[in-house]
């Protein structure tokens, strides 16, 4: 069987949620090969291993802490230069397409990017995409060159599924560019406690109905609740209610949740482009005509300020 790099993407060791996706689904167009690069890359193999990954191949160097983007490129390059695999699937994140553009023009691949799913082909890996604003679902496979795939998180369940997990050293020559835009300094996120925005398996959104900054506390309430997010939509964010860091919508993140929760949004067509994905839609909106209802896969017509606090009373109840 053909193998698949995985690239993961990690932070001092500790592997993200998209990385085990990826390879779930990477186990159905071939054998895992996972990439870790820079410090605690070695870490990592446990958890890849008992992910699926049949081989991790290692490479720490400074340069992936001090450099932007092009040494990740370059050891890329280098891993599929020693593999020749079948596809190489990436994080759907900001780097990660950079990372997956640069890949395939250097590799001369084509890249299918944002895909929410992939299965085996008679001719290569066909990904699914949700395009044009979310407006229609494609079907894509790539005809020339390995095939350079990013992926949406949350597109698959994260499954066990112990394999050897070998730990071999990569060899990676960095390329002149590498050291061309260097970090000079890092300021780290103010934790919320919350998950990921684009990461989190529920996504509860605010938008014009809040009707205001300090009436957000109920969004955040209920997210509390579920253990979710907390997203704001284009209008709310404009209004400086909230930050944009939270926007969905197309000028903002794309999520594709198991949960999203619309509440005071109408669902224009810029929201509904960084949300129509998710898996279980409910919208909140005292307007019956609202668009998002023709988009959900429950509704509730009634005030947000009356229907969200019952929501995250009984959720509370439940969980208690």
């Amino acid at each position: 069987m053909a193998e698949v790099l995985v690239y993961v993407d990690h932070v001092d060791g500790a592997v993200r949620k998209p990385t085990l996706e990826l390879l779930t689904l990477a186990r159905r167009i071939g054998e895992p090969v996972a990439v870790a690069l820079g410090s605690g890359a070695a870490d990592t193999a446990a958890v890849l291993a008992e992910h699926g990954a049949v081989k991790v191949l290692t490479h720490e160097a400074a340069e992936y802490a001090d450099y932007l983007v092009v040494p990740k490129v370059d050891a890329l390059q280098a891993a599929v230069a020693a593999v020749s695999p079948a596809a190489v699937l990436v994080p759907s994140s900001a780097e990660g397409k950079e990372i997956a553009a640069r890949l395939a023009l250097r590799i001369k691949s084509g890249i299918i990017t944002d895909a929410v799913d992939l299965v085996a082909g008679e001719e290569g890996p066909v990904a699914t995409q949700s395009v044009f604003a979310a407006s229609f679902t494609t079907t894509t496979r790539v005809t020339t060159g390995t095939p350079v795939i990013t992926v949406k998180p949350n597109s698959a369940a994260v499954e066990a599924a112990p394999a050897a997990g070998a730990v071999e050293a990569l060899e990676v020559a960095f390329s002149a560019a590498a050291t061309g835009t260097k970090v000079t300094g890092r300021t780290a996120r103010e934790s919320t406690g919350r998950p990921e925005l684009t990461e989190a398996a529920i996504v509860v959104s605010g938008g014009r109905g809040v009707n205001g900054a300090e009436n957000f506390a109920i969004i955040e309430a209920l997210a509390d609740s579920l253990g979710a997010a907390v997203g704001a939509s284009r209008a709310a964010v404009d209004a400086g209610w909230y930050p944009h860091s939270n926007q969905v919508g197309q000028t903002g993140k794309s999520v594709s949740p198991q949960l999203y929760i619309a509440s005071g949004i109408s669902g224009a067509i810029q929201h509904r482009a960084g949300m129509q994905t998710s898996k279980t839609i409910v919208a909140i909106n005292k307007d019956a005509e609202a668009p998002i209802f023709d988009l959900v896969d429950y509704g509730v017509v009634g005030d947000l300020f009356d229907v969200v606090p019952q929501l995250t009373d009984e959720v509370k109840t439940r969980k208690g």
